[in-house]
C-alpha cells in the first residue's frame, strides 16, 4: 500500500503536468489572439466598427484608415518604435532556466560564445537548466554539457517558404519552447534579429531578455531593424581587438555591459601536446601546420587552402592539419602528411600545433592569440558585417600575427617562410602575451546568475 507521502508527491507531480498543459493552452491561445489583433484586416476593421458607432468619426476614417495601413507597414519592416507594453503577456511561474537563442552565421561563432558562457554557467550551478534554440545543424554537440536543444530549419532549407511563412513558423516554435520551459531568462547572440524571435519575445515582462551583440561592424554593414534593439533590456558586448561602436544601444535607451573576449576552451582544458598528436596519429618530432579558413559558405577559400598545403608540402618533416567545418562542404585535398579534421572544437588540439593559417572570425582570431598560437590570418572581406580586416590588422600592427588580404601566390610564400623561423614565432607569442585577456565566459555567466538569485 502506497504511503501518504507518495502518494502526496504522485498528485503533485499530476498538478503540475496539468499545469503544464494548461500554460501551453493559455500560450497558444494568447498567440493567436495577439496575431489577429496586430492584423491589418482587425485593425481597419475595429476603426471602421468604432466610425459607425459614433458617425462624426466618418467624416474623418478615409484618413485613419490610411494612417492604420502605413502604420502596419512600418511596423512589417521593423521602422516602428516598439513599446514594452503595447502587448504583454501575464507572467507565470517561471523557472530556473535560461534559452539561448544563436543564429546560423558563417561558422560556429554564435553557437560557440553562447555554448562557452552556459558550460560556464553549468559548472558554477549545475541545477540550472539551459535550453538552446537555434538553426544551427550541429545541436548533438550539446549532449556533452547536458543542455537540452531544439532546431528550426533555416528558411532556405523549407521549400519555397517566404519571409513571412518561415518567421511564423519560428515564432510558434519559439513560443512552445518558452511554453514548456518557462524560462527566466532568454539570450539571443546574432547579427541580425528575425522578425519571427522579436514577435516571440514581445510583451514577456516575466523574461529577462539580453542580446549578446559582438564587434566589430563594417562602416557599411546592412543595418538592423530600428525596432530590434528595443526588444531587449540589456545588450552584452564582448569586448574585441578595436573599440566598438555602441553609440546604437545608448542612443535607444539600452543598458549595455561589456566583457573581456569569450573564449570556448580555458588553458587548462586543451590537450597536451602529446594527447593532441597521439589522437591525430602525428609523430612527436613533426612540425605541425594548422589550416583553418572558415566555412567555406560566403567565397571560395578552396585555392587559398590549396597554396597553402602545396606550400607546406614542400618542407621536410612538415604535417598539414586542415580544420574542416562541421557546417560546411567537405574539402577535397590528399597527399602525404596532409589529414582533415572535421571536430569541435578544434581548438581543443591547439596545443598540438605549432603555426596556424586562420581566417578573422571573430572565435578564431581571439582563440589563436588568447593560447599563443603564431599565426598567418587571411581576412575574409566578404563578411556581411562582420569587418575581419580591422580585427586581424590589431594584431598584425603589435607583431603577433601576420596578415595578409587577398595575398598574391609571392606574399603567401613569404609569409610562411617567415612563420618558419623559430625566433619569429617566439616574438610572435610574446606580442600576443600583450593582446592577451581573460576568458570573458566567466564574466558573462556570473552576470546572467545573478539574474536567479532570490
Amino acid at each position: 500500500m502506497a504511503s501518504p507521502e507518495s502518494i502526496s508527491q504522485e498528485v503533485g507531480k499530476e498538478e503540475e503536468e496539468s499545469l503544464s498543459r494548461l500554460l501551453l493552452r493559455e500560450n497558444k491561445h494568447y498567440r493567436e489572439l495577439r496575431r489577429i489583433r496586430s492584423s491589418l484586416a482587425f485593425r481597419l476593421g475595429t476603426s471602421i466598427v468604432r466610425s459607425l458607432k459614433f458617425p462624426p468619426k466618418i467624416l474623418f476614417l478615409p484618413f485613419t484608415l490610411l494612417y492604420i495601413v502605413f502604420d502596419w507597414g512600418l511596423g512589417r519592416i521593423g521602422k516602428k518604435k516598439f513599446t514594452s507594453d503595447e502587448y504583454v503577456i501575464h507572467p507565470s511561474k517561471n523557472r530556473r532556466c535560461v534559452v539561448m537563442f544563436p543564429t546560423n552565421g558563417v561558422g560556429f561563432g554564435h553557437f560557440t560564445r553562447l555554448l562557452a558562457i552556459a558550460k560556464q554557467m553549468k559548472a558554477t550551478d549545475p541545477t540550472i537548466e539551459i535550453v538552446f534554440f537555434s538553426t544551427m545543424p550541429t545541436m548533438h554537440l550539446l549532449k556533452e554539457h547536458g543542455i537540452i536543444g531544439y532546431r528550426i530549419p533555416g528558411r532556405k532549407e523549407y521549400q519555397n517558404a517566404s519571409a513571412s511563412e518561415w518567421n511564423a513558423i519560428l515564432e510558434e516554435n519559439l513560443s512552445l519552447v518558452f511554453a514548456a520551459h518557462r524560462p527566466t531568462m532568454f539570450v539571443f547572440d546574432g547579427a541580425f534579429p528575425y522578425r519571427g524571435m522579436l514577435n516571440g519575445i514581445k510583451g514577456r515582462t516575466d523574461i529577462a531578455k539580453i542580446w549578446v551583440r559582438r564587434g566589430t561592424f563594417k562602416k557599411n554593414a546592412t543595418s538592423i531593424p530600428a525596432d530590434s534593439l528595443l526588444h531587449f533590456d540589456h545588450v552584452v558586448r564582448p569586448k574585441d581587438s578595436v573599440p566598438t561602436n555602441i553609440s546604437r544601444e545608448i542612443l535607444h535607451g539600452v543598458e549595455v555591459s561589456h566583457c573581456e573576449p569569450i573564449i570556448f576552451m580555458d588553458h587548462n582544458e586543451l590537450l597536451s601536446k602529446k594527447e593532441a598528436r597521439s589522437r591525430m596519429g602525428i609523430r612527436e618530432n613533426m612540425f605541425v601546420a594548422y589550416i583553418q579558413l572558415g566555412a567555406g559558405n560566403i567565397n571560395s577559400i578552396g585555392s587559398i587552402v590549396s597554396q597553402c598545403v602545396d606550400l607546406f608540402s614542400t618542407k621536410k618533416n612538415i604535417h598539414v592539419v586542415i580544420g574542416e567545418s562541421m557546417i560546411g562542404d567537405r574539402l577535397s585535398i590528399e597527399g602525404d602528411r596532409i589529414q582533415i579534421l572535421r571536430d569541435y572544437p578544434n581548438s581543443w588540439y591547439f596545443n598540438g600545433f605549432d603555426v596556424a593559417v586562420i581566417a578573422g572570425g571573430y572565435n578564431s582570431y581571439h582563440e589563436v592569440v588568447h593560447h599563443q598560437l603564431p599565426s598567418i590570418c587571411i581576412p575574409n572581406t566578404k563578411t556581411g558585417m562582420d569587418d575581419q580586416l580591422a580585427r586581424a590588422n590589431a594584431a598584425g600592427s603589435a607583431g603577433a600575427m601576420i596578415v595578409l588580404e587577398s595575398p598574391e601566390p609571392e606574399e603567401l610564400e613569404e609569409a610562411i617562410e617567415r612563420i618558419l623561423d623559430p625566433a619569429y614565432r617566439d616574438r610572435m607569442k610574446d606580442a600576443m602575451v600583450e593582446l592577451t585577456h581573460q576568458n570573458g565566459a566567466a564574466e558573462v555567466a556570473k552576470f546572467f546568475l545573478e539574474e536567479f538569485k532570490d
